[in-house]
């Protein structure tokens, strides 16, 4: 088994080192989807299990990683090479102090970059540009963290794996060869995975929404969770979380890009006085932009802005107003609300779908009437077009 293990050591090595990096990096989320699926009673009993078995993952990873550092350092010598303490001290001061101070450094950059990245990234954003909000650009600054951080943990992982193998005398030529082949093997299956790492890059570098934005993408409209390179992750009004690749993202729309919209039609009958009603209108968005619950949240005070429409029971008047970012839902719920109750005061109708029936000729114009029935038949008939009956003279 020893024998197995020194032949392996190398490779045993690095998977647990990948191994190890992953349940350190992406632990936390592992443990949040998996204790997200499971139903609400059982939620604490399974993140407690899962959080011991990814305890006792990186517990068994560190076991192999010592083991197979002991293995290479004894190969060298053979497999039934003895350690003393001379030779332990000769190991220490030639090898094992450069591969403590890589993982020291290792350890090191990502506590620096964990601590201090998003400070610079929220420095570098401190200033709105232009047409930016500052809420703008703390989501902008929230995205661009997580997407340098996500990056920053592969490349200190595979620097500080590549460095100790190194120090090993291992040849990572050999290691990244084999990684060479592997990719040409697979390159042909991940041309899509390239088209998703593309399309993230030119969405995080054109800023087209950001963590916190409301947008539609794919044709599903929802919150934005996480952006990375690969994929956007969306939570719609029902609670569904969407994974969408990156490069199916044909047409991104935001809505919650520098300001919103209030865009509102309402309908009032014909015979209203459309004079009286438009100004119904532009008092109550005046109102409603005074109101300091609702003032932090109009930009422009919602107003008539033309009769958009002479529809079949009503006629429609458009309604427009600029609102802050994510809230034209409630701007507009709150103005729906007031309009209705200053219409009911002013007497103002707002219509409902009806149909005004025309019966042809009046009785007056020689239409026949059924003795049966008294319904009114068109002239000349023979038989009542109500119940049947036959039509006799008049």
């Amino acid at each position: 088994m020893w024998e197995w293990f020194t032949n392996n050591s190398v490779w045993v090595l690095l998977v647990s080192g990948i191994v190890l990096a992953i349940i350190l990096f992406t632990g936390d989320r592992i443990r949040g989807s998996i204790t997200e699926a499971m139903p609400k009673k059982w939620q604490h009993r399974v993140h407690r299990s899962v959080s011991i078995t990814l305890r006792t993952l990186v517990g068994i990873a560190i076991l192999l990683i010592v083991t197979a550092f002991l293995a290479i350092t004894l190969s060298e010598e053979g497999i039934n090479a003895i350690i003393t303490p001379e030779s332990i001290q000769k190991w220490f001061l030639e090898r094992g102090t450069r591969i403590l101070a890589i993982i020291l450094v290792g350890i090191g950059l990502w506590l620096a970059a964990k601590k201090y990245l998003s400070a610079v990234i929220r420095h570098t954003m401190a200033r709105p540009r232009r047409g930016e909000s500052r809420e703008g650009m703390k989501k902008r600054a929230a995205t661009l963290t997580g997407v340098f951080m996500g990056l920053g943990k592969i490349v200190i992982a595979l620097f500080v794996i590549f460095m100790v193998l190194s120090e090993l005398n291992v040849p990572i030529a050999p290691v990244l060869a084999g990684f060479g082949i592997a990719g040409i093997a697979v390159g042909f299956g991940a041309q899509y995975l390239i088209r998703d790492l593309i399309a993230g890059f030119f969405i995080i570098l054109e800023n087209q929404y950001r963590v916190g934005d409301v947008a539609r993408i794919a044709d599903i409209a929802g919150l934005v969770e996480e952006i990375n390179l690969r994929k956007t992750v969306l939570r719609d009004l029902d609670g569904i979380v969407h994974h969408v690749p990156n490069g199916e993202i044909k047409v991104a729309s935001n809505f919650s890009r520098h300001f919103a919209r209030v865009n509102l039609n309402v309908s009032v009958a014909y015979g209203t006085d459309l004079d009286h009603a438009i100004s119904v209108i532009n008092r109550v968005g005046q109102e409603l932009a005074a109101d300091k619950n609702w003032a932090i949240f109009i930009k422009t005070p919602p107003q008539a802005l033309r009769v958009d429409n002479l529809g079949d029971s009503g006629i429609d008047i458009k309604i427009l107003g600029d609102v802050q970012p994510l809230q034209q839902w409630a701007v507009t719920g709150e103005l729906r609300k007031r309009i209705k109750k200053a219409f009911d005061e002013a007497e103002i109708e707002i219509p409902w779908p009806h149909v005004k029936l025309y019966m042809g000729e009046s009785q007056a114009s020689g239409g026949l009437i059924c003795r049966a029935c008294s319904g009114v038949n068109p002239p000349g008939s023979k038989f009542c077009s109500h119940c049947g009956a036959k039509l006799g003279p008049q």
